[in-house]
Protein backbone atom coordinates (compact mmCIF):
# COMPACT_ATOMS: atom_id res chain seq x y z
CA UNK A 1 0.00 0.00 0.00
CA UNK A 2 3.02 2.26 0.70
CA UNK A 3 4.45 1.88 -2.74
CA UNK A 4 0.98 2.79 -4.45
CA UNK A 5 1.08 6.32 -2.84
CA UNK A 6 3.94 7.61 -4.72
CA UNK A 7 3.80 5.53 -7.85
CA UNK A 8 -0.27 7.80 -8.03
CA UNK A 9 1.57 10.66 -7.73
CA UNK A 10 4.35 10.26 -10.05
CA UNK A 11 1.21 9.54 -12.55
CA UNK A 12 -0.57 12.54 -11.22
CA UNK A 13 2.77 14.40 -12.24
CA UNK A 14 3.25 12.90 -15.78
CA UNK A 15 -0.51 13.54 -16.25
CA UNK A 16 -0.28 17.70 -15.37
CA UNK A 17 3.28 17.51 -17.38
CA UNK A 18 1.07 16.20 -20.68
CA UNK A 19 -1.53 18.82 -20.41
CA UNK A 20 0.32 21.63 -19.90
CA UNK A 21 2.47 20.60 -22.76
CA UNK A 22 0.68 22.78 -25.51
CA UNK A 23 0.69 25.67 -23.27
CA UNK A 24 4.55 25.14 -23.26
CA UNK A 25 4.73 24.88 -27.03
CA UNK A 26 2.84 28.14 -27.37
CA UNK A 27 4.83 30.43 -25.19
CA UNK A 28 7.84 29.70 -26.80
CA UNK A 29 7.23 30.25 -30.63
CA UNK A 30 7.25 33.59 -31.57
CA UNK A 31 5.96 31.88 -35.17
CA UNK A 32 2.46 31.76 -33.48
CA UNK A 33 2.32 35.39 -34.58
CA UNK A 34 2.04 34.91 -38.10
CA UNK A 35 -0.92 35.72 -40.34
CA UNK A 36 -3.50 37.79 -41.12
CA UNK A 37 -5.49 39.71 -37.92
CA UNK A 38 -8.39 41.34 -37.96
CA UNK A 39 -9.10 44.16 -35.91
CA UNK A 40 -12.05 43.85 -33.61
CA UNK A 41 -13.61 47.20 -33.57
CA UNK A 42 -16.40 47.84 -31.13
CA UNK A 43 -13.29 46.11 -28.43
CA UNK A 44 -10.53 48.65 -29.75
CA UNK A 45 -9.36 52.87 -29.18
CA UNK A 46 -11.63 54.79 -31.71
CA UNK A 47 -10.35 54.73 -35.37
CA UNK A 48 -12.33 57.25 -37.06
CA UNK A 49 -11.58 57.56 -40.91
CA UNK A 50 -10.68 53.97 -40.70
CA UNK A 51 -13.37 51.29 -41.01
CA UNK A 52 -11.47 48.04 -40.94
CA UNK A 53 -7.82 47.09 -40.35
CA UNK A 54 -6.05 44.05 -41.31
CA UNK A 55 -2.42 43.59 -39.21
CA UNK A 56 -0.17 40.91 -41.37
CA UNK A 57 2.59 39.37 -39.20
CA UNK A 58 5.15 37.11 -41.05
CA UNK A 59 8.70 36.27 -39.13
CA UNK A 60 12.15 35.22 -40.54
CA UNK A 61 14.63 34.71 -38.36
CA UNK A 62 15.29 38.09 -36.18
CA UNK A 63 13.28 39.81 -39.00
CA UNK A 64 9.17 40.63 -38.47
CA UNK A 65 7.17 42.19 -41.22
CA UNK A 66 3.95 43.65 -39.93
CA UNK A 67 1.64 44.88 -43.14
CA UNK A 68 -1.25 47.07 -42.14
CA UNK A 69 -3.92 46.87 -44.59
CA UNK A 70 -6.26 49.67 -43.44
CA UNK A 71 -9.73 51.01 -45.67
CA UNK A 72 -12.26 53.49 -45.33
CA UNK A 73 -14.94 53.26 -48.24
CA UNK A 74 -12.98 53.00 -51.29
CA UNK A 75 -9.76 54.14 -49.78
CA UNK A 76 -7.65 51.24 -49.13
CA UNK A 77 -3.89 51.67 -47.47
CA UNK A 78 -0.97 49.23 -47.22
CA UNK A 79 1.79 50.02 -44.98
CA UNK A 80 4.67 47.39 -43.84
CA UNK A 81 6.97 48.14 -40.76
CA UNK A 82 9.89 45.93 -41.10
CA UNK A 83 11.61 45.50 -37.33
CA UNK A 84 14.95 42.90 -36.39
CA UNK A 85 14.98 41.82 -32.88
CA UNK A 86 18.67 41.32 -33.36
CA UNK A 87 19.49 45.15 -34.40
CA UNK A 88 18.22 48.81 -34.38
CA UNK A 89 16.36 49.43 -37.78
CA UNK A 90 15.61 53.28 -39.48
CA UNK A 91 12.27 53.26 -41.10
CA UNK A 92 11.07 55.90 -43.50
CA UNK A 93 7.59 56.38 -43.51
CA UNK A 94 6.80 54.16 -40.33
CA UNK A 95 3.42 53.57 -40.60
CA UNK A 96 1.01 53.98 -37.46
CA UNK A 97 -2.44 52.70 -37.18
CA UNK A 98 -4.01 55.84 -35.69
CA UNK A 99 -2.24 58.72 -37.69
CA UNK A 100 -5.24 59.26 -40.22
CA UNK A 101 -7.58 59.44 -36.70
CA UNK A 102 -5.00 61.77 -34.98
CA UNK A 103 -3.16 63.98 -38.39
CA UNK A 104 -0.40 63.11 -37.00
CA UNK A 105 2.03 62.05 -40.06
CA UNK A 106 5.56 60.85 -40.50
CA UNK A 107 7.94 63.47 -41.82
CA UNK A 108 8.48 62.48 -45.75
CA UNK A 109 12.09 60.94 -45.87
CA UNK A 110 12.96 61.12 -42.63
CA UNK A 111 13.74 57.83 -41.03
CA UNK A 112 12.60 56.58 -37.52
CA UNK A 113 14.41 54.74 -34.89
CA UNK A 114 13.24 51.14 -33.95
CA UNK A 115 14.71 48.81 -31.79
CA UNK A 116 12.32 45.63 -31.64
CA UNK A 117 12.70 42.63 -28.93
CA UNK A 118 10.98 39.64 -28.26
CA UNK A 119 9.65 39.29 -24.57
CA UNK A 120 7.48 36.70 -22.42
CA UNK A 121 9.45 33.86 -23.95
CA UNK A 122 8.04 34.40 -27.46
CA UNK A 123 4.73 35.49 -27.02
CA UNK A 124 5.05 39.31 -27.00
CA UNK A 125 6.91 41.47 -29.69
CA UNK A 126 7.92 44.63 -27.92
CA UNK A 127 8.69 47.58 -30.73
CA UNK A 128 10.35 51.37 -29.14
CA UNK A 129 10.30 54.02 -31.69
CA UNK A 130 11.30 57.76 -32.17
CA UNK A 131 9.12 58.92 -34.96
CA UNK A 132 9.90 62.24 -36.84
CA UNK A 133 6.39 63.96 -37.33
CA UNK A 134 4.66 66.95 -38.28
CA UNK A 135 1.68 68.44 -36.74
CA UNK A 136 -0.34 71.59 -36.81
CA UNK A 137 2.05 72.90 -34.32
CA UNK A 138 5.05 71.91 -36.14
CA UNK A 139 7.61 69.01 -36.25
CA UNK A 140 8.59 67.01 -33.45
CA UNK A 141 9.44 63.44 -32.46
CA UNK A 142 7.33 60.98 -31.18
CA UNK A 143 8.34 58.27 -28.66
CA UNK A 144 6.49 55.05 -29.09
CA UNK A 145 6.11 51.84 -27.35
CA UNK A 146 4.15 49.07 -28.54
CA UNK A 147 3.64 45.30 -27.45
CA UNK A 148 1.71 43.31 -29.74
CA UNK A 149 0.68 40.35 -27.04
CA UNK A 150 -0.58 36.94 -28.23
CA UNK A 151 -3.19 35.82 -25.65
CA UNK A 152 -3.88 32.55 -24.14
CA UNK A 153 -4.95 30.04 -27.12
CA UNK A 154 -3.30 31.62 -29.49
CA UNK A 155 -6.43 33.81 -31.57
CA UNK A 156 -6.41 36.61 -30.16
CA UNK A 157 -3.88 39.37 -30.08
CA UNK A 158 -3.60 42.60 -28.63
CA UNK A 159 -1.45 45.71 -29.35
CA UNK A 160 -0.87 48.35 -26.60
CA UNK A 161 0.94 51.92 -27.54
CA UNK A 162 2.10 54.29 -25.93
CA UNK A 163 3.05 57.98 -27.14
CA UNK A 164 4.84 60.02 -25.62
CA UNK A 165 2.19 63.05 -26.30
CA UNK A 166 -0.57 60.68 -24.49
CA UNK A 167 -1.65 60.00 -20.99
CA UNK A 168 -3.78 57.06 -21.62
CA UNK A 169 -2.76 53.79 -23.72
CA UNK A 170 -4.59 53.25 -27.52
CA UNK A 171 -5.60 49.50 -26.85
CA UNK A 172 -6.37 47.40 -29.75
CA UNK A 173 -7.51 44.15 -30.33
CA UNK A 174 -7.34 41.37 -33.12
CA UNK A 175 -8.70 38.33 -33.66
CA UNK A 176 -6.49 35.55 -36.15
CA UNK A 177 -8.55 35.04 -39.80
CA UNK A 178 -7.72 31.76 -40.58
CA UNK A 179 -5.45 30.72 -43.64
CA UNK A 180 -8.78 29.78 -46.00
CA UNK A 181 -10.27 33.36 -45.16
CA UNK A 182 -7.23 35.33 -45.49
CA UNK A 183 -6.33 34.05 -49.13
CA UNK A 184 -9.90 35.69 -50.52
Amino acid sequence: MVGIIPMKRTLLKLLLGLALLPLAALAGDPSLLNGRWRMDTARSTALDGWTTADLVIQTDGSKVSLRHDMTWHATKVTATNSVDTAQPVEITNFFRIDQRHMAVYTRPKEAAHVQALWMDDGRTLRIEAQVPVETSQGNTTLRLYDEYRLLEGGQELVLIELHSTRDRPLVYHFTKVPAEAAKK
